[in-house]
């Protein structure tokens, strides 16, 4: 495929917004058309880039290193879930903590199928088992594959959480 912003050509290229792109380009690129076609227009010579294709991934070595070590104090990496708000750096229980209580609380005492109580309350399918399942809701953080204790508050204790996961299975 060729990039149609630089002309790198690659076995694999990034389709977005039926346009192909190298990894690189494909980084930058915007989410809207309007912007995306004004971005795909300015051309960029394929070999300024070939230094970022050389070194790998859009994360340096350095950042993911920073951000395991971040980690492992208990910092949050990623965009927090619902029910935390990110203050200072540190997650912090935020207005949707009690609905995510409830939620826990709820799945435990239904009769309904897990896809009619995702829709009771108002969730995906995918989203209502990403609730019931993150750990960060238990203070902890997860990052690379490893869990580590968090520097925030619960919002479910461990007891549910257990009841909650032997209910799902």
């Amino acid at each position: 495929m060729t990039c149609i912003k630089c002309g790198y050509r690659s076995p694999k290229g990034i389709i977005l917004q039926d346009y192909s792109f190298c990894s690189v380009c494909a980084l930058f690129a915007p989410k809207d058309s309007q912007k995306m076609e004004e971005y795909k227009n300015e051309k960029v010579d394929w070999k300024l880039l070939e230094t970022f294709r050389k070194n790998g991934s859009s994360r340096s070595k350095s950042q993911i290193e920073g951000m395991n070590s971040s980690s492992k104090k208990g910092h949050h990496q990623a965009r927090p879930p619902m029910g935390y708000s990110i203050n200072d750096g540190n997650l912090k229980p935020n207005e949707d903590a009690l609905r995510i209580h409830r939620i826990f609380s709820d799945f435990l005492k239904t009769n309904l199928s897990f896809n009619q109580f995702s829709k009771q309350q108002g969730l995906s399918f995918n989203g209502l088992k990403k609730i019931l399942t993150n750990k960060t809701y238990l203070g902890e953080i997860k990052f690379k594959g490893k869990i580590y204790k968090g520097n925030h508050k619960e919002i479910i204790d461990e007891d549910l959480f257990v009841r909650v996961a032997l209910k799902l299975g």
